[in-house]
């Protein structure tokens, strides 16, 4: 009588805990791969015109002092950074082509 007893609440129990994991919902699918389109976006259409902006008013400045061998010096360290972040983003889209290019 008692294992009987035993044995239904078990039962009972085990049936509510499979009913509760069977009214969770299911977790949604990974995400296949990182979408940084809007971030490079946000940082060319906000963070890049503010540090050049920047930028011109510092050369400004040391122009205005007659500082003007370092303004040209900085403006030349400047220009030769962005053609480096400029190759950069090439060789991205180049490695990107090529790695497509190869695996299919």
């Amino acid at each position: 009588m008692i294992a009987f007893e035993l044995m239904e609440t078990a039962s009972s129990g085990v049936a509510h805990a499979l009913s509760t994991v069977a009214s969770a919902p299911l977790a949604e699918p990974a995400p296949k791969g990182i979408d940084t389109s809007g971030v490079v976006t946000f940082f060319a259409s906000k963070i890049a015109p503010i540090l050049l902006a920047v930028l011109g008013v510092i050369f400004i400045g040391r122009a205005s002092r007659g500082e003007i061998s370092k303004v040209l010096t900085s403006s030349a360290i400047a220009i030769v950074g962005l053609a480096f972040i400029a190759g950069a983003a090439t060789l991205f889209f180049v490695g990107d082509y090529l790695i497509d290019l190869i695996f299919e």
